[in-house]
Order: structure tokens, then C-alpha cells, then sequence
């Protein structure tokens, strides 16, 4: 008896010893290799605390938090924190304010305090890693939270493969259009015939064939499995309701290629929040997800059935697939696949001079014979939405609250996004990241970001550190706040920023290979003596707004003074730069 109760109170005293070093706002994360099994045979891939994907991080408003991470792999890792607020050396780019990268075999701590709430996530910032498995989701509690919900939900999609990102990568240096199963047929040709005429339809494949580009190229990267928090749509993430209640589901696209048409049939959507920022509640049907993107959703499910949560990828090959349900075992219906859009001459950019694109080895078409101009709807923005349902516009968001900063922009920055398909290479100004020189801002300025997209695919572009307003057509104040910008094809966009937070800051496109081929930069914010920071007095809003036709702009207060690296491989710049 005496030593049951003694072995009782060892027990109790090492109960309380860990939950006295296990604090709130603390964690242990260990990236280790292992064999997973996803798609029926195992694979070799990079793991979480021995999952994919890693654990929820939960913190709150306001505290101090810690996290250990642990590599337990045999190359250097590295993990970002995206969309949070913090200091440069704890954002976790290698290369970036002093921060060395985490090696094999080393426990780095990363330490900082939370600013704010909202729905984010966490991932490798090393070569492919986020690709083969290392990311997670992040939720930080408000302090005073004006989203009430009974049930709280994080929905995490990716894509998976049993492919290696390091060959997916070789893959796409060899050939651009490598992953394009999907190409047309000599039926789809005669399909154009019968619809347009002879002559349009040869017209149009002629001039796709000089290009040497492919109308169906809206993902570089297909053959994926595409998951729900991990699971596959055989395996059925669910979440459970009770009828009428609200429930909050935080919706965080962490797919290394992947964008997604999103919807629950039965049920409209109210989006309450973007980027973890909140906005005015605005009712959807459906929304398309970009890579690195987040929104949170209310759903009030009113009857006692299981209603599908569909995520199809844009290039139709499938869904991530999860349920909301009364009870587990549930399973709503899969909807039917979309049909599968075509680019055009217009996600092309050929509206306007493709300034950013290198067709040196490309046999363009003289577009003022051979196109026909009057056409010029894009591919992009046919998502299949039926007829009466609303998708989401970026001109729907409004901020919640008033903005602090409504200052009319000091200057504008060209941020010209293009490429060189034949040999894999993205670029933003034309220089790959090896080449290029910094962005240099001062400490408290306010700029404008404007954006040309002269690719045909559309760029989830992030800025680190920072959020950026939408120029969306609503009123200065109620700009609201992204860290992720979708680019359309051939399209121009811009945003606005002010630069208050000091330090050296990754700004590229969060398509991982994008990213690995060069479509990346480094913005550099000078802290400047506190008299020199320009005050922050509100001003009339700007009519500049969103969407536009691209226009030709001047680089100015740019620093593209070449960096000295003999880097001709793509992937061995992304092995020396961590993306």
C-alpha cells in the first residue's frame, strides 16, 4: 500500500514538473524523414513531430511565445512564420537578418510576441521542403474576438505527391510542360471547328504552337493527391455540428502548387476574415484559393445530414475533399468535376506589351495580323461558378475597423512578374533573385506596389513582415490588409504598404517552384532616426484602384546593382538561397 502510494505521488509530482515547463505559448517541433503512407505505398518524406501535416500551433493575443525546433534530418532546415509579425532574425529565411538556417542535428528557439490574431500557418523556407511535408497551421486567439461561433474548425488543404521536390524540379527545367496531361486532342481541334469556323480555330492552335505553350497550362505541376488536414477524400476529415449552431472554418491553402475553386453545396459561406485579418462579413457560395492564402467562414448548417466540403484544383484533375456532419461515418456527395477552362490570348498578357517575358527562342506571332483582339476574355476567370451563386471578388473585402494608415503614397515600385518558359526561369523586373539587387525602403514611408503580370499563370505574390492594402475600389480606410496577392494572367494589380517594420524581408511568389526559379527578391526596410518617420496623418483616399490594364512604368528607387553568383542552374540557386 505504502509504495502504490508513493509510486502515486512520484506520478502527481512529474505531472505537475511537465506541465510547470510545458507553458503556454511554448512548443517542441522535431523535422525529422520518415516513411509515410498516403496514396497505398510508402514514401520517404519530412515530418512534423512525426505527421503531415505538423501540429496546430494555438497561441493568443498578446503573449510571449517560444518554440524548439529540432532538425533530426541530414541537411539544414528552417521554418517561417507566415503572415506574423515579428523580428526579422525570427521570420525564419535563411540567408535573411543574420538567421543562419537551422543545422542537422541543432535545436534553434524561436521567440517572439504575438501582435495579433487570426487564422495563419507555418512552413520550411528551404528548398523543397514545404513540397515533401513540413508545414503546419497556426491559430491565435483575440483578445476580443467580434467572430462568435459554437464550433471552431482549421481546414487545411495541400497537395501531395510520392514524387521527391527536388526531381519535380529537375523535371520542370527539362521541360516546362513535363506535368501537362490534360493537352488537346485532334477531337478538341475539330470540337473549335465546328463551334468557330475553320479558319479561327486553326488561327488560334497555330499561334499556341509557335509559342510553344499549351492553352491548358493552369498548374505547372499535376498528378497530385490533394488533402484535407492530412487526409484524403477515401479517408473523410469530418467535423462535426448540431444543427443551427455556427461554425468557424479556417480555410488555409498550404499546397506547394495548388489553387482551388472552394464551396460546400447546400451551404453559403460568410467570410469573416482574409490573411487572418478581419473583414466585414461578406456572403459567398464559392472562393478561389491561392497558394499561401487564408480565409475563415461561417456556415450555420440547418438540417441533420453531412454537407461536402469541395476544394477542386483549377486544372479540374481533383478535390480535396472533407464533411460536415451531425455524427461520424457521415459522407455528403462528391460534386461533379468542373470543366476544365482554357487559357486565352489575354492570360497571355497580350493586351499589352509582355515586357517581362524572354521569347528570345520563341517564334512570336505578329499579333496585329494574325490575333483577333476583340476576344479577350480570360481563362483565368472562368471558374464554372453557376449562374445566380456568388463567388468572391477581392473588391468584396473590406477592412474591419478603420485603417491607421491612409496616407496618398509617396512613390510607386514596379513589380514586373515574368519568365522564361523554355528554360524554366521566373523573374520579377526581369532578374532572377540571384541577379537582382534589393527593394530599399525607408523606415515609415508609404508606397504602392504595382503589380504586371506578363505570364500566363496567375502568382500568389507574399511579402514577409508586413501587410499590404488592397487598392480593391473601396475607400481608403477600409482597404483591408493581405499578406498573399493573387496576380491574375496578364493581368496588373496593386497595393499599397507602409514600410514599418525594420529589417531585410523575402518578397516572391508563393508557387514553390516559381519561387525556386527565381521569381523572388528582397525588400530591405532601413530603421531611420524616430524624427525622420514620416507622421501618419490621414489623407484623402487615392482614386488609383485594383484592377487594370498593365501599363508601361519606369523603375524608379531601385537597387539593381548585379550580385556577384555564377548561377546559372535554377536548382542549385534555390540550394544556395533557400528559395
Amino acid at each position: 500500500m505504502k509504495h502504490t502510494i508513493l509510486t502515486l505521488c512520484g506520478l502527481l509530482l512529474q505531472t505537475v514538473l511537465l506541465m510547470a515547463t510545458a507553458q503556454a505559448g511554448e512548443y517542441n517541433l522535431t523535422i525529422a524523414r520518415g516513411a509515410v503512407n498516403i496514396t497505398g505505398k510508402p514514401v520517404q518524406k519530412i515530418t512534423i513531430n512525426d505527421t503531415i501535416p505538423g501540429p496546430t500551433l494555438r497561441f493568443k493575443e498578446g503573449e510571449d511565445v517560444t518554440i524548439h525546433v529540432t532538425n533530426k534530418m541530414n541537411e539544414d532546415t528552417s521554418v517561417h512564420w507566415h503572415g506574423l509579425i515579428l523580428p526579422g532574425e525570427m521570420d525564419g529565411v535563411p540567408g535573411f537578418n543574420g538567421f543562419p538556417g537551422i543545422k542537422p542535428g541543432e535545436t534553434f528557439t524561436y521567440h517572439f510576441k504575438i501582435k495579433q490574431a487570426g487564422t495563419y500557418w507555418y512552413h520550411a523556407h528551404s528548398m523543397g521542403q514545404e513540397q515533401d511535408g513540413h508545414y503546419g497551421s497556426i491559430v491565435i486567439t483575440a483578445q476580443n474576438d467580434p467572430v462568435k461561433a459554437d464550433r471552431d474548425y482549421v481546414v487545411l488543404l495541400s497537395d501531395f505527391t510520392d514524387e521527391n521536390s527536388g526531381n519535380i524540379m529537375s523535371n520542370l527545367k527539362m521541360s516546362s510542360d513535363y506535368y501537362q496531361y490534360a493537352r488537346r486532342t485532334v477531337g478538341d481541334f475539330f470540337a473549335d471547328v465546328k463551334e468557330d469556323g475553320f479558319g479561327k480555330a486553326w488561327k488560334n492552335v497555330t499561334m499556341w504552337g509557335q509559342m510553344r505553350m499549351l492553352p491548358t497550362d493552369l498548374s505547372d505541376v499535376s498528378g497530385y493527391t490533394f488533402l484535407m488536414n492530412g487526409q484524403t477524400p477515401e479517408q473523410n476529415w469530418t467535423g462535426l455540428f448540431k444543427p443551427g449552431e455556427r461554425v468557424r472554418l479556417r480555410f488555409i491553402n498550404a499546397s506547394a502548387m495548388s489553387f482551388y475553386d472552394v464551396r460546400i453545396p447546400g451551404l453559403r459561406m460568410q467570410v469573416v476574415s482574409a490573411d487572418g485579418q478581419n473583414v466585414e462579413p461578406v456572403p459567398v457560395d464559392e472562393f478561389r484559393f491561392g497558394v499561401a492564402e487564408t480565409y475563415d467562414v461561417i456556415v450555420t448548417p440547418p438540417d441533420k445530414k453531412a454537407y461536402t466540403i469541395a476544394a477542386e484544383s483549377i486544372d479540374r484533375t481533383g478535390f480535396a475533399v472533407g464533411t460536415l456532419a451531425p455524427r461520424m461515418g457521415m459522407k455528403g456527395a462528391i460534386p461533379h468535376a468542373r470543366e476544365r477552362t482554357l487559357l486565352t490570348m489575354a492570360d497571355m498578357g497580350m493586351s499589352h506589351d509582355m515586357g517581362g517575358m524572354d521569347h528570345s527562342k520563341m517564334d512570336m506571332p505578329d499579333m496585329n495580323h494574325d490575333m483577333d483582339m476583340s476576344d479577350m476574355d480570360t481563362g483565368w476567370d472562368k471558374a464554372g461558378t453557376p449562374p445566380g451563386d456568388k463567388a468572391l471578388s477581392y473588391a468584396d473585402l473590406r477592412y474591419h475597423g478603420i485603417q491607421k494608415d491612409t496616407r496618398t503614397p509617396e512613390r510607386e515600385i514596379l513589380v514586373r512578374l515574368g519568365g522564361n518558359m523554355e528554360r524554366y526561369i521566373w523573374t520579377i523586373n526581369g532578374k532572377k533573385y540571384a541577379d537582382s539587387g534589393p527593394i530599399n525602403l525607408n523606415y515609415g514611408e508609404r508606397v504602392r506596389l504595382k503589380f504586371v503580370n506578363d505570364t500566363m499563370m496567375a502568382h500568389p505574390m507574399h511579402l514577409h513582415g508586413m501587410f499590404v492594402q488592397l487598392e480593391n475600389g473601396q475607400p481608403a480606410e477600409k482597404l483591408p490588409n493581405k499578406h498573399t496577392v493573387i496576380v491574375p494572367p496578364g493581368q496588373s494589380y496593386s497595393v499599397l504598404l507602409t514600410a514599418d517594420e525594420a529589417g531585410e524581408w523575402a518578397f516572391h511568389c508563393h508557387l514553390l517552384y516559381h519561387m525556386m526559379a527565381g521569381m523572388m527578391n528582397k525588400v530591405i526596410v532601413a530603421k531611420l532616426d524616430p524624427a525622420a518617420v514620416p507622421a501618419q496623418k490621414p489623407k484623402k483616399p487615392n482614386p488609383h484602384a485594383g484592377h487594370e490594364k498593365p501599363t508601361q512604368h519606369k523603375m524608379e528607387n531601385m537597387d539593381h546593382s548585379k550580385m556577384k553568383h555564377d548561377m546559372h542552374d535554377t536548382v542549385q540557386e534555390g540550394q544556395h538561397h533557400a528559395h
